[in-house]
């Protein structure tokens, strides 16, 4: 059984919020999103409140609730 070891990378940060890329190292799925990071007190609680994440961020993947992205979207529609 595979753990879904999730590490994160932090894109940016603005206005209290942090664009966050989570990288599951079992499946290599990455999924991106936003982290309201505004009450935190410094860099040190900023991770504390990302790992808090990408710990959800693994259960959702290992439960199918965050999937690798559709190839077929990738490739566009044909028109």
């Amino acid at each position: 059984m595979t753990d879904h070891s999730v590490t994160f990378k932090t894109n940016s940060t603005s206005n209290g919020v942090a664009e966050v890329a989570f990288t599951c190292g079992d499946t290599g799925i990455v999924h991106t999103r936003s982290v309201n990071v505004h009450d935190c007190a410094d860099a040190d609680a900023v991770t504390v409140r990302l790992s808090e994440v990408a710990m959800g961020v693994a259960h959702k993947i290992k439960v199918g609730a965050i999937t690798a992205p559709d190839e077929s979207e990738d490739a566009g529609s044909p028109e």
